[in-house]
């Protein structure tokens, strides 16, 4: 059973079990030539992931494609994400993007070799002495003399505080500040139409 999963697709799965549902049962060459295609926007996701099941295929079991096949091909609904729509009148509606989950699942007609364990060494467990010794060893070559001299840091210089605002970090204060400069509160206006 070769697997392949693609996760959080933000098409809603209705929208792709209608792609789906057309390669179910294909043989992996029929479904690429399909997939390649078809106008659906979730043509594209499915097919990269049927190219994802196709290779683990070849990496892991040494399968040929012409021997595959799509067994079971899922289509699950992931989390929704709810957003708002402003609309008239002071009103929202609910949007919904839906997200989807595609599980596949390639068969080979001609029966496909087990999977290889990758063997497990084992691990000899330490002993406290040998652990002493090691410290022993590192103190020794931490305690050595370096032969090259160390050179000397340059003097980092204290940047100056920044001088005193002339108004308080109020906003009120800054806003009487500034309005002094400008001619009191003297406002700019443009008049579309004339009085």
């Amino acid at each position: 059973m070769i697997t392949a999963k693609l996760r959080h697709l933000r098409i809603s799965s209705r929208k792709v079990r209608l792609v789906v549902d057309l390669v179910r049962g294909l043989n992996v060459i029929e479904a690429e030539k399909q997939l390649k295609f078809l106008p659906k926007r979730a043509a594209e996701p499915v097919l990269k992931l049927l190219n994802s099941a196709v290779a683990n295929a070849l990496n892991n079991f040494k399968a040929l494609k012409e021997n595959l096949f799509i067994a079971k091909i899922m289509v699950d609904p992931g989390p929704t994400l709810k957003r708002w729509m402003p609309r008239a009148m002071g009103r929202a509606t609910p949007l919904r993007k839906r997200t989807s989950h595609i599980t596949i699942v390639l068969e080979s007609k001609e029966p496909l070799p087990v999977k290889k364990e990758i063997e497990k060494k084992e691990v000899k467990p330490v002993k406290k002495e040998d652990l002493k010794k090691d410290k022993s060893d590192l103190l020794e070559e931490v305690t050595q003399p370096i032969d090259q001299p160390i050179e000397e840091k340059e003097e980092v210089k204290l940047k100056s505080p920044a001088p005193d605002k002339p108004y308080q970090t109020t906003s009120q204060s800054k806003k009487k500040f500034f309005s002094r400069q400008t001619f009191g509160n003297v406002q700019k206006r443009f008049r579309r139409k004339v009085i």
